[in-house]
């Protein structure tokens, strides 16, 4: 690390430690300084992170290490396409998938794209006879992304009803078996390489599927969302359904690519494109906008400030809505894959600890199982809270208001705190949280938080010096499986057991 980044770090850690509410107290202007609206069009996001500790020195002294970190730059070759990860020597160009980036990049991306479109309306069209189920297989962020954004935009109208499967637990399959009609349902393929095991694997149960159940041609019913378009030929897929994508956009960043194809044949093509204008909305003001007004990276000086100086461990995202019940799942990924390593993007140890275990759930059922932790345990957990004031529902206004105030009164309690002389019922406050409020949850609304959370991710990787985009700690235990199928390794003595015992070893 350089001297730069150190004297930054030390800076950062100095600071004096005022409570929330003495902190309010102090700066009757403290709400108008850390929160403020995104514009979307005619809709926009209100980001408040006023009930956290960070202040304006401290975010000033983030600001040095941000330019002792080289942020600046990092951020443009992100957006120019240049290589931003090493270990792979590519570019991350997933912006690119929403108009934002080099560009021929965007061009190129922008014709993959209008391929995607000219299939999904073909499909709604009935050029492959009448189709109204299809089953997603793909796993990482070939699911999750595509899972998130079918749940949340698909309750109100739903143009084809859409499965994502994951698991290779066989019983994931069997479930979207017994929703769907073999003789009106697609199979989408989603693999950046065409050869996971858990994908392909699925993939072949399916076809399977199909032909035992008086599908003449199951191989025609399949759709291949892929950057190995080769990989895809030679297993069988016709080239014209066949939706390429970018080597360049990784697993984890590619539901704006044809990854993002159950999305756009389950509720239209019209919502993609929303939910690509909104992120591509987010990619320009974290690209343009400077660090101290720009809100990805504000997110992100919040994140480093609890893990590296206070010693959080998680971060907690609750979603008051029932449309982003996925989101905690989607974020868990991009963060922790993103940035749960050791070494740094020049592969020295690290100074310090990275990313928190993020985890989360849905308001108001998580008040009932593990707010108890957050208000009264001994550990700090900063928490996020997300909430839409428009209502996804037509059912009595109640439910809604009764929502909101749930939501907003949990980050209040936890920053007020309620002093007894039961010590059972006593609160110690002062716990901190930040609120994501949206006007309304619809297409480019996700696409913009979405987004947000992709460019926290890269702002805290740059922060701390790490490459975000490789994930080479999930190559190990893969590894290992190969070696029990291939047979003739042996293993520790647990593992030896536990193979002998499920009838996996001799």
């Amino acid at each position: 690390m350089s001297d730069a980044r150190q004297s930054a770090w030390k800076a950062i850690g100095l600071h004096q430690d005022p409570t929330l509410a003495e902190l309010f107290a102090a700066d009757p202007d403290r709400l108008a300084a850390f929160s403020g609206r995104l514009e979307l069009d005619e809709i926009g996001i209100l980001f408040d992170w006023s009930k956290t500790h960070l202040t304006q020195d401290i975010l000033t002294d983030f600001e040095t290490l941000a330019e002792a970190a080289d942020f600046e730059d990092m951020r443009r070759k992100l957006f120019a396409g240049e290589v931003v990860n090493p270990t792979e020597g590519r570019a991350a160009e997933h912006a690119a998938l929403r108009g934002v980036g080099k560009e021929s990049s965007v061009e190129e991306s922008g014709a993959l794209l209008a391929r995607m479109r000219l299939l999904v309306e073909a499909i709604h069209e009935g050029a492959l006879g009448e189709i109204k189920h299809l089953i997603h297989i793909g796993i990482g962020g070939s699911a999750l992304g595509p899972a998130l954004a079918v749940d949340a935009l698909s309750r109100d109208l739903s143009l084809v009803d859409v499965h994502v499967v994951s698991n290779i637990d066989g019983c994931a399959l069997e479930q979207a078996f017994a929703a769907c009609d073999p003789a009106t349902t697609l199979i989408a393929v989603a693999s950046k390489t065409f050869t996971t095991i858990e994908t392909m694997t699925n993939a072949e149960s399916a076809l399977k599927w199909l032909g035992d159940n008086g599908v003449d041609d199951p191989s025609g019913r399949v759709i291949a969302l892929t950057a190995s378009p080769e990989k895809a030929v030679e297993w069988g897929v016709d080239e014209t359904r066949i939706l390429p994508f970018a080597e360049s956009v990784g697993g984890r960043y590619s539901l704006w690519s044809s990854i993002g194809f159950p999305v756009a044949l389950g509720v239209g093509w019209e919502d993609f494109a929303a939910m690509l204008a909104g992120a591509a909305m987010m990619d320009e003001h974290f690209r343009d906008t400077p660090l101290n007004e720009n809100w990805p990276f504000r997110a992100a000086c919040s994140d480093l400030y609890y893990s590296r100086i206070r010693g959080a461990q998680t971060r907690a995202v609750f979603a008051y809505d029932e449309r982003l019940s996925l989101l905690p799942d989607y974020l868990q990924q991009l963060e922790m894959e993103s940035n749960g390593k050791s070494v740094t993007a020049q592969g020295q140890p690290v100074d310090g600890a990275t990313a928190p275990i993020t985890w989360g759930g849905v308001g108001t059922d998580a008040q009932h199982a593990v707010f108890q932790l957050l208000h009264q345990g001994t550990r700090l957990v900063p928490v996020d809270f997300i909430a839409s004031i428009a209502p996804g529902d037509e059912l009595d206004p109640a439910h809604h208001r009764i929502l909101l105030m749930n939501c907003f009164a949990q980050g209040a309690a936890l920053m007020a705190g309620k002093q007894s002389d039961d010590p059972a019922r006593s609160y110690s406050g002062n716990r901190p949280s930040a609120t994501i409020l949206v006007d309304d949850l619809d297409a480019m609304t996700l696409g913009a938080l979405i987004a947000f959370h992709e460019h926290r991710t890269f702002a805290n990787a740059v922060l701390m010096g790490i490459n975000p985009f490789d994930q080479f700690g999930v190559e190990l235990g893969k590894e290992i499986a190969r070696k029990i199928e291939q047979g003739g390794e042996r293993f520790d003595a647990s593992t030896e057991a536990l193979l002998k015992a499920s009838g996996l070893g001799g």
